[in-house]
């Protein structure tokens, strides 16, 4: 039987993306972790293709290789969405400070191992009002 919950554990230790060290601050290992096409969209509401994702990315690990400036980030409000074949849509909320953003990004499971296929960031503006579980699955039907 298929655990939503599972799904949700795993995709929710992964994120913030691109944050997480223990799975890899390469050039290696952000091509297994990303899909060939990957994007994003930033809060500026620009379009940035894998390459300049890769190049701010490649700054940030050289700058900071241990991640002590992501230490006092916290991610929560997860909610998960199955939207086709091993393909699911992860919402949540990212604290950095003082600011607070809306991300989503696109995982798909290929060969036993995940792979990013989308992200984004959305600035919120003013306070955020709780109105969602923690943690949730959101069924698709």
């Amino acid at each position: 039987m298929f655990d939503e919950y599972a799904v949700l554990d795993e995709l929710e230790r992964r994120e913030p993306i691109f944050h997480r060290r223990e799975f890899g601050i390469t050039r290696d290992d952000f091509d297994r972790l990303t899909d060939g096409d990957f994007w994003e969209v930033g809060a500026s509401g620009r379009r940035y293709d894998r390459e300049q994702v890769w190049a701010v990315l490649a700054g940030r690990y050289e700058s900071d290789p241990t991640g002590r400036h992501d230490a006092d980030w916290t991610a929560s409000e997860f909610e998960l969405r199955e939207i086709g074949a091993d393909t699911y849509l992860l919402t949540y909320i990212l604290e950095q400070g003082n600011r607070l953003t809306r991300r989503m990004t696109l995982w798909q499971r290929r060969e036993g191992d995940w792979k990013i296929l989308y992200h984004q960031g959305t600035p919120i503006a003013g306070s955020v009002s709780v109105t969602t579980p923690h943690r949730q699955v959101l069924n698709s039907e």
